[in-house]
């Protein structure tokens, strides 16, 4: 008889998570499961990527309500009469504009949201917040289900988080999975009485599906000028992703005479600070931010060198896609920076300022046979993570 899971997450809309999510649901084995899949969003970039084995849940009308402007959503709660929906929805309002951390934010959130959600009547076998923080308060406090797995995605430390909101949600997970060695010393250092329950599960990537979408697109993506060269990131536009640091770099590769163009693939808040930024510094025709693709590989397989400026990451899927792809790689020196990349053999991991990032690029668009090493030595390496879906298997039974 099949199990029945559920997958939480708060939206499919861009984002190395939900990029992982797709590819996890992807190879599941649909014989053995049935597949629900709960999110806060039904908008998004990888709506469409959805396998058709999953079953994508409804959410409530009183969500749905609560999820207006604030206005509007005060004005349906107030006219039913929904006194402390209406007072959680100012709060949530309140809460969002004057807390500044992030985490916090969403964090001290959840108690405001959380009434809108009502607790799911369906049963599960085993329940998986797929992301830190919402995904997870959702799983513990709206689920019924005997084994429950919270993901985390990222190195826990740099999330800004109050760990006594999440320790008394820990307690109540059997799993706690991420994504990388070092997120996991992270988390037991952070959360010694949880050591036992946390995993080790690296993000899915299929070079074979990436090679065929990789090739789906023929056409000069770039339009490069002769003798120009493509530099390629990939990644929200959040401060997280260092893209400022990007910009620097490539103002000084620019003053330095190399002919570069930097594309950035991505969304996100720091769009019009990015934007200004680019102007300031004169770069409008060599620093693009394109938005989001749908399928970003074709770009990847056109770009000359991929660059990653993060302040911090978990275990970046882009990172592992641009290896998949051969390409050579610089990579900004995070927490977890050597569970990515071997520095010297798959690229370089440089200091976090913009002159040693345009300098490790320097020295690759200088030497031809430089690139060529790089990529050959990528191209030798068995870079699949199929199989870790058998780890999920494990800690679902």
């Amino acid at each position: 008889m099949k199990k029945n899971l559920l997958f939480v997450m708060p939206s499919l809309s861009a984002g190395g998570g939900e990029r992982s999510l797709i590819n996890l649901l992807s190879q599941l084995d649909y014989r053995q499961y049935n597949v629900d899949l709960y999110l806060l969003s039904h908008e998004g970039l990888f709506m469409e990527l959805i396998p058709e084995g999953v079953t994508l849940l409804p959410l409530p009308e009183s969500y749905h309500r609560f999820s207006l402007q604030m206005k509007s959503s005060l004005v349906q709660l107030l006219r039913r009469r929904k006194l402390k929906q209406a007072f959680n929805r100012l709060m949530y309002t309140v809460t969002n504009q004057t807390i500044a951390n992030v985490g916090v934010r969403e964090q001290t959130s959840w108690k405001y949201l959380s009434p809108s959600l009502g607790k799911l009547s369906k049963s599960y076998h085993a329940a998986i917040g797929f992301l830190e923080k919402t995904a997870i308060y959702f799983c513990v406090d709206k689920v019924n289900a005997p084994i429950k797995l919270g993901w985390i995605h990222n190195d826990y430390d740099k999330l800004g988080m109050d760990p006594t909101f999440d320790r008394s949600y820990f307690d109540k997970l059997n799993h706690i999975v991420t994504v990388s060695e070092e997120c996991a010393n992270v988390l037991r250092e952070r959360f010694p009485e949880q050591r036992e329950k946390v995993h080790i599960i690296y993000n899915i990537v299929s070079p074979l599906l990436i090679r065929r979408m990789a090739e789906l697109d023929a056409n000069d993506l770039y339009g490069r000028d002769q003798n120009e060269f493509v530099i390629l990131s990939i990644g929200r536009l959040h401060e997280q992703k260092g893209f400022e640091l990007a910009i620097l770099a490539c103002r000084a590769l620019i003053d330095r005479g190399y002919k570069v163009r930097w594309h950035v693939i991505g969304e996100g808040d720091e769009r019009e600070r990015l934007r200004d930024m680019i102007a300031k510094n004169r770069l409008e025709r060599h620093f693009k931010l394109l938005g989001l693709k749908s399928n970003p590989y074709p770009y990847l397989q056109q770009a000359d060198i991929y660059v990653q400026t993060s302040r911090f990451e978990g275990k970046s899927i882009a990172i592992d896609e641009a290896k998949i792809l051969n390409k050579p790689i610089v990579i900004t020196n995070f927490s977890t920076a050597k569970d990515q990349i071997d520095h010297g053999l798959e690229g370089y991991i440089v200091d976090m300022t913009a002159d040693a990032i345009a300098s490790a690029i320097g020295e690759l668009l200088e030497s031809q046979s430089l690139r060529e090493r790089l990529s050959r030595y990528l191209s030798s390496l068995e870079l699949g993570t199929e199989t870790e879906i058998n780890k999920l298997y494990q800690l679902l039974d």
